[in-house]
C-alpha cells in the first residue's frame, strides 16, 4: 500500500483535496486529528496537547490503513505538528521528533496558498505574509524529505487533476 500526504499551510484546501482523492481512488482518507481533538477542548490548546494530537494522528492513520485500497490519503502528517510547535512554542517535543523520524510517506502533495483564506476558529494565520512564510517552511520540508512531491495549485478542479495524475503515477 502507498501513502500520500497532503501538506501545506492553513486554508489551502487540504481536507477537500484529500476527500476528493479518496473518492476518486475508491479508498479512505485520514482527516487531521488535531481538528477533532481541539474541538473537544474547553480551553485553548497547549504544547502538551501536541503530543496527544500526534498520537491520535498516528492511531487514526493505522486504523484507516487497514481499510485502504492500494493507497491511503492523509490530510497532514506529523510535520504539521512539528511546524506548529516550533513556531508557537519555539521547540518540538523529542517524542514527536522520534515518531516523525519513523513515519513513512510515498508522495507529498504540497498545497499552494492561491486559494482565498476561509475563516475558521482553529485557523490562526490569515495574514498573506504568514501564509507565504508557512508555505516556504512546508516546501523546505518536502524538498529535504527525499520523498517525491508535487506542488498543487490553481482552481479546485486544477488541483484535483494535478493530484490525481500524481497519485496515478505513483500507483503505476
Amino acid at each position: 500500500m502507498k501513502k500520500v500526504v497532503v501538506i501545506g499551510p492553513e486554508s489551502t484546501g487540504k481536507s477537500t483535496l484529500s476527500e476528493k482523492l479518496a473518492a476518486h481512488f475508491n479508498t479512505v482518507w485520514t482527516p487531521e486529528y488535531a481538528r477533532e481533538y481541539i474541538d473537544q477542548l474547553d480551553r485553548p490548546y497547549e504544547q502538551a496537547d501536541l503530543l496527544e494530537i500526534a498520537a491520535g494522528q498516528l492511531a487514526l492513520e493505522r486504523q484507516q490503513a487497514g481499510k485502504a485500497n492500494r493507497v491511503l490519503i492523509c490530510d497532514t502528517d506529523l510535520y504539521v505538528i512539528k511546524v506548529w510547535s516550533e513556531h508557537k512554542y519555539g521547540n518540538c517535543d523529542p517524542r514527536i521528533l522520534k515518531q516523525l523520524a519513523q513515519q513513512h510517506c510515498d508522495l507529498y502533495l504540497l498545497t499552494y496558498i492561491d486559494l482565498p483564506w476561509e475563516e475558521d476558529p482553529q485557523r490562526e494565520y490569515p495574514d498573506p505574509a504568514m501564509r507565504s512564510y508557512f508555505y516556504q517552511v512546508y516546501k523546505d520540508i518536502v524538498t529535504a524529505s527525499g520523498v517525491p512531491w508535487l506542488e498543487i495549485k490553481g482552481t479546485y478542479e486544477e488541483r484535483e487533476a494535478l493530484a490525481i495524475a500524481g497519485v496515478q503515477a505513483l500507483l503505476q
